[in-house]
């Protein structure tokens, strides 16, 4: 019997142009998933601006994400979510407070103020992938996902290997990780509708 099927996230840095940097990521990777040439492969979005591909690899769910100087994409049979950040000073105990659920900003503000900033980050990433698997974004009460919060920062890095999707609080149906970039400048998270545990097949692209 095997498991499910790994949810596939490529990511890297671009020096400009990220949008169409993370366009040409995803349709190279579905290309190699479906073994179909790029010209059978296209990208369009939904009326409500999800991206999907069509052509050969209509049947893939995917999600696309791009920060100042870094994109990233997300492929799967599943509904899937991807969302990466550059992070940049920001008052992030505030900004918790202002958008983030009350457990949330709690848990911020009992950081050392050096680590609020990659905290928040840490948070919001989630919270945007999980939307993006959920198909409404931060909408629909998407900003107060309960997350659950390690009890040490940083958080240990993941014995899973590969990573995989791990469960949220509250039954929601989601599943969602944080991905580890070897870098302090990007957070990266994945989120899917597929069953926790799932594997990630991580992979970073510098090209």
């Amino acid at each position: 019997m095997t498991g499910p099927e790994p949810v596939l996230v490529l990511w890297g840095p671009v020096a400009s142009g990220e949008r169409r940097a993370a366009h040409t990521t995803l349709l190279r990777a579905a290309a190699e998933l479906t073994g179909s040439p790029l010209h059978r492969i296209g990208f369009a979005h939904d009326p409500g601006g999800r991206p999907r591909l069509t052509g050969d690899a209509a049947r893939l769910h995917v999600s696309v994400s791009h920060s100042p100087g870094a994109r990233a994409v997300a492929l799967a049979r599943t509904p899937v979510g991807v969302d990466i950040e550059t992070v940049r000073p920001l008052p992030a105990l505030a900004m918790a407070r202002r958008w983030l659920a009350p457990a949330d900003a709690d848990w911020v503000g009992r950081l050392p103020a050096v680590d609020r900033v990659p905290a928040f980050y840490w948070l919001w990433t989630q919270k945007e992938a999980v939307g993006k698997a959920r198909g409404h974004g931060l909408a629909r009460g998407g900003l107060t996902q309960p997350l659950p919060h390690p009890a040490h920062w940083p958080p240990p890095p993941a014995a899973d290997t590969p990573p995989a999707l791990r469960a949220l609080p509250g039954t929601t149906g989601a599943a969602c990780t944080v991905l580890p970039t070897g870098t302090r400048a990007h957070v990266l998270a994945v989120a899917g509708l597929g069953a926790p545990g799932t594997p990630v097949d991580l992979r970073r692209c510098d090209a």
